[in-house]
């Protein structure tokens, strides 16, 4: 059987790892958010192959797949959706 410690113990890492990986996805929606704004030359709220060339070389290189529905862009909630998976 399980101490009232042993359980408070694996209850408080718990939200601590919960926590911390909540704190990472910000981080890294953040960066997203960050570089997209600046390989977004025109500044529409999208990206094109185009403009990921030479700016963000892993969705350039993942376009076809982000862009499944062929609108020839794609958007920040994809690319953190995308990275989230």
């Amino acid at each position: 059987m399980i101490s009232l410690a042993k359980s408070l113990f694996y209850i408080v890492i718990g939200l601590f790892l919960c926590a911390s990986a909540q704190a990472d996805n910000s981080a890294r929606n953040k960066e997203i958010a960050d570089r997209f704004a600046i390989c977004d030359k025109n500044h529409d709220g999208r990206l094109t192959k185009e403009e990921a060339k030479g700016c963000m070389p892993r969705i350039y290189e993942h376009f076809s797949y982000l862009d499944s529905d062929g609108k020839g862009y794609v958007t920040i909630p994809q690319i953190q959706a995308a990275a989230a998976r």
